[in-house]
């Protein structure tokens, strides 16, 4: 699995179940904080779709953190001021860093669960849209 799926996965997923993840890992190891978990500020970037050129949005609250598990580093980054997650968070990148992490069945379920819920989501969204080439073609009548 690769980092950004892994962050994805993470960053969706409710903080208790990445607590769980994190404490099974904290059973075995002693993760170092190398960087507390701090706020930031961060620059929210997006391509503008007409032109792809890049523009900067605004800032946003960040929080990260880094730990070191027996040499091997891993850090988080999350929007928002969730310390304990972006904590633990950091401690799973760091297990799979160091190639002990073992639970990517658990990853994939959240996954799964994670696709259902935006599929819901998106399918009231999706109930709301309007659509423009109808309403142009009774203008025309």
């Amino acid at each position: 699995m690769n980092k950004r799926i892994l962050s994805e996965i993470l960053a969706r997923a409710d903080a208790q179940e990445v607590k769980n993840l994190a404490d099974e890992i904290k059973e075995s190891y002693s993760p170092v904080i190398v960087k507390a978990p701090e706020k930031s500020l961060a620059m929210i970037r997006l391509r503008e779709p007409v032109k792809e050129s890049l523009f900067y949005l605004g800032e946003t609250v960040i929080c990260e953190a880094i730990v070191d598990l027996d040499g091997s580093k891993g850090m988080a980054v999350l929007m928002g001021d969730e310390f304990d997650k972006v904590l633990d968070m950091a401690v799973i990148d760091a297990a799979c860093n160091k190639g002990v992490f073992c639970r990517y069945d658990v990853l994939e379920d959240m996954q799964r669960r994670q696709k259902l819920r935006i599929e819901k989501e998106n399918a009231v969204f999706m109930q709301t849209m309007v659509n423009f080439q109808s309403m142009d073609s009774e203008a025309i009548s």
